[in-house]
C-alpha cells in the first residue's frame, strides 16, 4: 500500500468538473442534456487572439521564456490596468501563469501552515478552502448573505480577524452567486484592514470585465495603503473566452515578488511561449467581441432571473456581474445536493449544488447562464416539469 501525506486527504475538488463528465457521459449515452453547470463562456476565443498565437509558433516561439512572463506581455497587463482601472503598476511585478488557480495556489502557499488563519468567502469558489486545508492552515468563512446581494462587507470581514490572521481572500465579482460588493464597502475594508498591517490580501478579480447595470470596477488596487500586501489575480479566461489556453496572471507586491517566481521556477517553468503573444493579442486589440459577450450574457442574465422565479420552490436574485445565478431551492423541500443529481439524471438539466461552494451554499444552486437564452428557457421548462411530477 503506497502511503502519500496527510495533506492529500485534506485535498478538495472543483464539483463543476464532474458534473461536466457526467453531463458528457449522459449525451454520449445518448440523453438531451443542456448545460448549466460549468464556468465558461459558450464563445470562441476572438480570431485575432488565435491568429496572433498561429503566427507566434511560425515565427518561431517555440522555447522557455521567463518563468514571470514575457516582458512584452507583462507591459500589456500593466498597460490594460492602467486604461481600465487607472492605475499604474510596474510591469516587473506582474507574474504570468498557466490560469487563475495558479496565482490562488501561490499565495495560500506562501501564508498556510499549521497555526495560521485564511478567511475565505463562503459560498465561494471552491479550491479557497481546498487549498486552505491542504496547507494545514485554519479555513475562516466569511458568510456571504442572500439578503445583501451576496455582498462581502466590512464588518463581517474584519470582525474575524485574529492574532494568527494571515491572508483574506475577497471576490467581486464573485463565483458562484454574481454578487458585487459596492464600492462604498470595499472603502470601509481597506480603511479596516489598515489597523492589521500584518494581514495580506488576495483579490481575486477574475470576472471584473463582467459587470451589468452601468457598475464599474472597484478594484483593490485602488487602495495605495494596501499595495505593499496585495495580490491581485487576473486573467484572460473568462473576459476573452480563453479557459483552455490556461491563461492567468497575479499583480504581487515588491516584498513577495521573489517568492512567485521561485514557485513558478520550481512548479512549472514557465508559460506556453505562443499563448503568451496571443494574450498581448487580447489585451492591446479590438475589444469589440469582448463587449459584445458581456451584452449577450445580461440579455441571458435577464432571461435566467425571470425563468427561475417562475419555477414553484425558487427564488432568484438578480445577480450583478460574472455569468452565474444563485437561486434559493429551499422552497422545494430538496437538498442541493439531491436536486442537482435529481437535475441531471432525471430532468437532462445540469447545475451544481450551491454546498460544492461551501457549508453556507445549502439551500442553492449555481446555475450558468454561459449557454443561450433559448437552452435557458427550454432548461427552465424541464426543471418546472420535474418538480411537478409531469
Amino acid at each position: 500500500m503506497l502511503q502519500t501525506t496527510a495533506a492529500m486527504a485534506r485535498l478538495g475538488t472543483e464539483t463543476a468538473f464532474a458534473v461536466l463528465a457526467r453531463a458528457t457521459q449522459l449525451e454520449a449515452s445518448g440523453r438531451s442534456i443542456i448545460n448549466l453547470g460549468i464556468g465558461q463562456p459558450d464563445f470562441k476565443t476572438p480570431e485575432h487572439i488565435v491568429e496572433a498565437a498561429v503566427k507566434a509558433l511560425r515565427d518561431g516561439h517555440h522555447g522557455y521564456t521567463p518563468a514571470g512572463g514575457i516582458a512584452p506581455l507583462r507591459e500589456a497587463v500593466a498597460a490594460d490596468l492602467a486604461k481600465r482601472l487607472n492605475v499604474e503598476i510596474d510591469p516587473g511585478r506582474v507574474v504570468v501563469v498557466p490560469g487563475g488557480k495558479v496565482t490562488m495556489f501561490f499565495a495560500v502557499l506562501m501564508f498556510g501552515e499549521p497555526g495560521a488563519e485564511i478567511l475565505y468567502p463562503d459560498p465561494g469558489f471552491p479550491i479557497y478552502r481546498s487549498l486552505i486545508d491542504y496547507t494545514g492552515a485554519k479555513a475562516v468563512p466569511i458568510p456571504l448573505e442572500e439578503d445583501q446581494g451576496f455582498a462581502f462587507s466590512a464588518e463581517s470581514v474584519l470582525s474575524r480577524l485574529t492574532p494568527a490572521t494571515r491572508l483574506v481572500i475577497l471576490n467581486s465579482p464573485a463565483n458562484p452567486t454574481g454578487g458585487v460588493t459596492p464600492r462604498e464597502e470595499i472603502d470601509r475594508l481597506a480603511a479596516g484592514l489598515e489597523d492589521h498591517p500584518r494581514v495580506a490580501v488576495l483579490s481575486d478579480e477574475i470576472y471584473s470585465q463582467m459587470l451589468y447595470d452601468n457598475q464599474v470596477h472597484a478594484s483593490l488596487l485602488h487602495y495605495p495603503a494596501l499595495a505593499d500586501r496585495l495580490i491581485l489575480l487576473d486573467g484572460w479566461s473568462k473576459t476573452y473566452a480563453m479557459t483552455g489556453w490556461r491563461m492567468g496572471y497575479g499583480v504581487w507586491p515588491e516584498a513577495l515578488l521573489d517568492g512567485a517566481t521561485r514557485l513558478a521556477v520550481n512548479s512549472h517553468s514557465c508559460v506556453n511561449a505562443a499563448a503568451q503573444w496571443a494574450g498581448i493579442a487580447a489585451l492591446a486589440g479590438p475589444q469589440d467581441a469582448v463587449c459584445d459577450m458581456v451584452a449577450a450574457f445580461d440579455q441571458r442574465r435577464r432571461v435566467v432571473v425571470e425563468e427561475l422565479n417562475r419555477i414553484p420552490g425558487f427564488r432568484c436574485g438578480t445577480p450583478g456581474g460574472a455569468f452565474y445565478a444563485f437561486p434559493n431551492i429551499a422552497g422545494t423541500g430538496r437538498s442541493a445536493k439531491d436536486l442537482e443529481v435529481d437535475l441531471l439524471e432525471d430532468a437532462g438539466v445540469a447545475t451544481v449544488a450551491g454546498t460544492s461552494f461551501g457549508i453556507y451554499g445549502e439551500g442553492f444552486l449555481r446555475v450558468s447562464y454561459a449557454n443561450s437564452a433559448e437552452n435557458i428557457r427550454a432548461a427552465a421548462e424541464r426543471i418546472r416539469a420535474f418538480l411537478s411530477g409531469a
